[in-house]
């Protein structure tokens, strides 16, 4: 959620900053509220005031021995009133904060200008493609090939957009996640997390699924209202929701392995051959909080720490910042990391890592206590991919497969595959 002191006193600037992602602040509407807000503020506050002060007058006069009928009388007036004021003000809050959760970020500065992702911008690239010798198969026809991916029984069960993996398939993408973990636990310092699978809509409204994108959820039928997660950045964040965390905890620094649901409502006929993009998948997430003037050098730091995956992994990669018309809703700036893929020719994405600078923070009311002056301010909260655990598959796939259809095994996953160093 945006500053709503900054919405209110710089409107203009707000909506400069805005109009960069295309995205139009309807100002009149945002004063149209305040009209609302400000006399229900005023009023609710000299109800307030006038019965202290008669609830005072009514101790003074019982103190005297004198009547106090007319000013309970009054009182029991006033507090009728308050309550109406009261309503009437949380009504016009509440259509306020609905209205300011429908707002994108901030940009930060440093965001490339841009309509698309044509616009992006690359910063910097790791790896140089290998060069086959043979045409390249797509990541559907080797894993079919090894008997290790099945999307006609994944049809049969649950629809399209999903997989059913076998064997040496199946063991190399645990294989992936288990040492994307180790990684992050053992050498970045991170604090391994298990978390629910399922949430509630509050927890979605605090890292900006809700209300907005609803229709990217999965919703669960029953007498509770759960939401499938999209992404561990959802239960991952909110551990910090409605706390006031000390300041010499931070940085906090969170990874966790989980599957993740999504409907892919806006992907119709994008990318519906194999695993690019399911309904279900698997992904270690990176999160941290931390002081607002540490979020940049986190960012930095986080995407690094992404890119240490695919450079163990031996994967080319590049890493490019997304411009204002292509960056996620929630995020100030954003880093995607795009894997080489053989059969495609191109870079495909594989981890977005983005800071989010208090916009989450300010939705989940998570602060910490600032030593330089003792008050709770919004913290900063960031996530990356480290990495999508079905896209790193792919990725090794097609850049370690081999002539015969077999496929090389990375140097880094050996222990995690009881020593094999091939697939076939």
């Amino acid at each position: 959620m945006i500053d709503p002191k900054l919405l209110r006193t710089d409107p203009e600037a707000v909506a400069r900053n805005l109009a960069r992602r295309g995205f139009a602040l309807d100002v009149a509407a945002l004063q149209a509220l305040e009209d609302r807000r400000k006399p229900c503020q005023v009023e609710l506050d000299r109800l307030r005031a006038e019965r202290n002060a008669n609830a005072k007058a009514v101790g003074i006069a019982k103190g005297r021995g004198e009547d106090t009928a007319a000013l309970i009388t009054k009182g029991e007036s006033l507090n009728a009133g308050l309550e109406r004021a009261e309503r009437d003000l949380n009504e016009v809050q509440q259509a306020l904060e609905l209205w300011q959760l429908g707002l994108p970020n901030l940009l930060h500065d440093s965001v490339p200008d841009g309509r698309d992702e044509s616009a992006n911008r690359e910063v910097r690239r790791w790896g140089e493609p290998r060069r086959l010798a043979f045409p390249p198969r797509d990541h559907v026809a080797i894993g079919e090939h090894l008997g290790g991916m099945d999307f006609e029984a994944a049809a049969r069960i649950s629809g399209s957009r999903f997989v059913v993996m076998r064997a040496g398939v199946a063991r190399l993408h645990r294989a992936l996640a288990q040492f994307m973990l180790d990684l992050h636990t053992r050498e970045h310092g991170y604090t391994e997390v298990y978390v629910p699978y399922l949430v509630q809509a509050p927890a979605l409204v605090g890292t900006g699924q809700l209300p907005r994108f609803e229709q990217d959820l999965f919703a669960v039928r029953g007498e509770q209202q759960f939401y499938l997660i999209p992404t561990a950045e959802v239960p991952v964040t909110n551990l910090v929701r409605g706390e006031i965390v000390p300041a010499e905890r931070l940085p906090l620094k969170w990874v966790a392995h989980t599957p993740c649901f999504r409907s892919e409502a806006g992907a119709a006929g994008k990318d519906t051959r194999g695993m690019i993009r399911n309904h279900q998948f698997d992904k270690v997430e990176l999160v941290q909080i931390v002081r607002p003037a540490d979020s940049y050098a986190a960012l930095e730091q986080l995407t690094a720490h992404a890119e240490t995956v695919l450079q163990r992994l031996e994967i080319p990669y590049r890493t490019v910042a997304l411009c204002a018309g292509d960056i996620g809703f929630a995020s100030a700036k954003t880093y995607d990391l795009e894997a080489w893929l053989p059969s495609q020719q191109r870079y495909r994405e594989i981890s977005s890592c983005s800071n989010f600078e208090s916009f989450q923070a300010r939705r989940m009311q998570a602060r910490w206590r600032n030593p330089d002056g003792g008050k709770p301010e919004a913290v900063h909260t960031l996530n990356g991919s480290g990495l999508a655990v079905g896209r790193t598959l792919v990725a090794v796939l097609e850049n370690f497969q081999n002539e015969d259809g077999s496929v090389s095994v990375p140097a880094a996953l050996h222990p995690y595959m009881g020593g094999a160093e091939r697939l076939a």
